[in-house]
């Protein structure tokens, strides 16, 4: 069975991915926000500064990055835990379906995409540094930093990792065995995927051109998906992708504002370094994968039919019905 087909595995009665979407929302948007909501209340001087900082922002209440950061992924955490009991007590499949085509979970999948794209997003950051080096301003700061390190590392992957499960393994899957075929799944939720960041500071300063990063990774995470028939490469990839993001530079106009080493001072705008990888850096890394794992047949691949696999009982008929033949 390849991939998309392991929803097959469980039951898909159009109310069993109601109930889960609706557990991982609640799971997600309203009992993992709690945490942030009360420390926010709690720094808050009064009800009124509250107010007005959930309108804005909680970050202008003065909150430590660090613990900001590490509130926030709660969510994802919590979004994450709430897939899982989904997928297994409402859809009775293993979470190793949700994840991979494979018996079991391939880490060295996710430790190689991890790695290879962390090597070469550190080097794209040095690059545009030693280019412009007056836009930076070194920040390290031993004790918030080496936090930042510690928090990014050991719990970011929870994040990543229930965006690559809910958009490349639950939805893909979903309007996979719906639509019959992978190339409606591939583009529906790689522009999902793509609209999930819109709500980002980044898409507000830079416009929406900046969605042709989002949108073009969300097909770069999908089509590895799809080729490899699992989600191991991408996990790692997008895991790796946010954690230099986190640790290498900040502004105080993206979404990741942390105690990194550099802090970038240059006025926002539309540079080179969005274009690069969707167009230079994500078409290599697919060719490095497909000659990695032995990739073939592309166009089957990510825009092929989806049947539902023969029963045990179904194939020993076909079978007998072949042989009478």
């Amino acid at each position: 069975m390849n991939f998309i087909q392991q929803a097959f595995k469980g039951r898909n009665e159009w109310y069993h991915w109601v109930l889960t979407i609706m557990l991982v929302f609640v799971g997600w948007q309203i009992i993992g926000v709690f945490p942030l909501t009360i420390v926010a209340y709690l720094q808050a001087g009064n009800t009124a500064e509250f107010m007005q900082a959930a309108q804005d922002s909680f970050m202008s209440l003065g909150i430590d990055k660090n613990l900001f950061l590490f509130l926030m992924i709660v969510m994802f955490m919590f979004g994450l835990a709430s897939l899982i009991i989904g997928v297994k007590a409402i859809h009775k499949r293993t979470f190793t379906s949700l994840v991979t085509s494979r018996n079991k979970i391939d880490f060295k999948r996710f430790f190689f995409g991890f790695f290879t794209w962390g090597i070469i997003s550190a080097i794209v950051i040095s690059i545009g540094i030693y280019i412009s080096p007056e836009n930076y301003v070194w920040n390290f700061n031993s004790i918030p930093f080496f936090t930042l390190l510690a928090v990014s590392f050991l719990f970011l992957p929870f994040q990543t990792s229930f965006e690559e499960l809910l958009f490349r393994g639950y939805f893909m899957q979903g309007l996979g065995i719906i639509a019959k075929n992978r190339w409606l799944p591939l583009i529906v939720t790689s522009v999902c995927f793509g609209l999930l960041h819109g709500a980002n500071p980044e898409v507000e300063k830079l416009g929406y051109i900046s969605m042709v990063f989002y949108i073009g990774t969300g097909l770069f995470y999908g089509i590895t998906t799809l080729m490899d028939e699992g989600t191991e490469l991408a996990l790692g990839l997008h895991a790796i992708n946010n954690i230099v993001a986190a640790f290498f530079v900040t502004t105080d106009w993206t979404v990741f504002q942390t105690d990194a080493l550099y802090v970038d001072t240059s006025e926002p705008s539309v540079r080179w370094e969005m274009f690069f990888p969707v167009l230079v850096l994500y078409p290599l890394m697919l060719l490095l994968f497909s000659k990695k794992y032995g990739w073939k047949n592309w166009l089957e691949k990510l825009t092929g039919k989806i049947e539902k696999p023969l029963t045990i009982k179904e194939n020993d008929t076909f079978l007998n019905e072949l042989g009478a033949k």
